[in-house]
C-alpha cells in the first residue's frame, strides 16, 4: 500500500513537470522559429552576391516603386476568426401593434439564421407584453439589433455587453489534455495493482480525473456555442388601456417600513398635540391634587384597642 501511495505521488510530480517542460519546449520552439525567419537563407545570400550588378542597374526603378508603395493606404488588419467572444444584448421597446410586430419579428429572426430560445407572454388590462430570448449568429449580431428595433414606437432600454473568453477556452483545453495524459498513466498503474485495495484506490483517482475531463469538455462546448450564437433578450409591449395602469401589491417589508414611518409620524403629532394643550393639563392636574388632599383630610385614622 505504501508503495502504491508513493507511486501515485511520484506520478503527480511527473505530470506537473511534464506540463512545465511542454510549455518551455513550446516557447523555445516559437523563439527558434522567429530567429530562423529573421535570418536570410544561404541561397538568398548567394543569389544576392551573384546578381549584385543587376540589382545595381535596377535599383532606381525599384526605389521609385517602393516610394510609391509607401504612399498607398495600409491593408486592413486580418480578422482572427479563432477568437471566442460572447455578445449579449438587452432591449425593451413599445410597439403600436403587438400582433403585426410579433409576426415580423419571427420572420426577421429566421432571415438572420437565428432561433427563439425562450419566450414568455403576459397580458393585463393595462398592456400585453412578451419577453423573448433570441439566438443569432455572431456575425449577424449588430444587424439583428438594428433590424429588430425597426418599427418600434419607443426604445426604453438598450444594453450591449461583450466578453472575450478566448483565453479561458485555450487554458481549459490545455488542462483537459494534461488530465487525459495523467489518466492514461493511472490506467497503466491500475494494471500493476496487486490487491483489491490498490485497485480501488487507483480507480477512485481515475474516476475523479474523468469527472474533471468531462467538466472541462462541457465548459468548452458551452463557451464555443455561446461565442458562435449571440444572445438578444428582447422585451416588447403594447399599451391596451393607459388609464388602467398596473397596480402591484406592496411586499411585506414595504408594508412594515410604511407602518414604521406612519407610527413615528403619529407619535410626533400626539406629542405636539399634548404640548399645545398644556394649560388644560395643568388645570386638571391641580384640581386632582386638591381633591386628593380634601379626601385625606376627611378620612380619620382608626384606633385599635390593645
Amino acid at each position: 500500500m505504501k508503495i502504491l501511495i508513493a507511486a501515485i505521488a511520484a506520478l503527480l510530480v511527473i505530470s506537473c513537470n511534464y506540463e512545465k517542460e511542454k510549455l518551455e519546449a513550446k516557447n523555445s520552439t516559437l523563439e527558434a522559429q522567429k530567429m530562423e525567419d529573421s535570418k536570410p537563407s544561404a541561397l538568398e545570400g548567394n543569389s544576392i552576391n551573384e546578381t549584385a550588378s543587376a540589382d545595381t542597374v535596377a535599383a532606381a526603378p525599384q526605389q521609385r516603386q517602393k516610394d510609391q508603395s509607401r504612399n498607398l493606404p495600409a491593408s486592413p488588419p486580418k480578422v482572427d476568426w479563432d477568437k471566442k467572444i460572447i455578445k449579449t444584448a438587452s432591449l425593451n421597446a413599445e410597439v403600436k401593434n403587438y400582433d403585426s410586430f410579433y409576426s415580423s419579428l419571427r420572420e426577421k429572426v429566421r432571415n438572420f439564421g437565428g432561433y427563439v430560445a425562450q419566450e414568455e407572454q403576459s397580458q393585463s388590462e393595462y398592456k400585453i407584453e412578451n419577453t423573448i430570448t433570441i439566438k443569432v449568429p455572431v456575425d449577424q449580431f449588430d444587424n439583428a439589433i438594428t433590424s429588430l428595433t425597426t418599427g418600434t414606437d419607443k426604445v426604453s432600454e438598450r444594453k450591449i455587453t461583450s466578453q472575450d473568453v478566448t483565453t479561458e477556452v485555450v487554458d481549459t483545453k490545455s488542462r483537459m489534455e494534461t488530465k487525459k495524459e495523467v489518466r492514461l498513466r493511472y490506467i497503466d498503474l491500475l494494471k500493476q495493482a496487486k490487491n483489491m485495495t490498490e485497485i480501488l484506490t487507483v480507480q477512485s483517482e481515475i474516476n475523479g480525473i474523468q469527472e474533471q475531463i468531462e467538466s472541462a469538455a462541457g465548459r468548452i462546448n458551452y463557451l464555443s456555442h455561446s461565442s458562435v450564437f449571440s444572445t438578444i433578450n428582447f422585451t416588447f409591449y403594447q399599451v391596451l388601456n393607459i388609464s388602467a395602469i398596473d397596480y402591484k401589491e406592496p411586499s411585506f417589508w414595504t408594508k412594515v417600513g410604511t407602518s414604521f414611518k406612519t407610527g413615528w409620524q403619529w407619535t410626533g403629532d400626539l406629542i405636539i398635540g399634548l404640548v399645545s394643550i398644556w394649560p388644560i393639563l395643568l388645570f386638571f392636574t391641580g384640581v386632582w391634587v386638591l381633591i386628593r388632599k380634601y379626601i385625606r383630610s376627611k378620612v380619620k385614622p382608626v384606633k385599635v384597642n390593645s
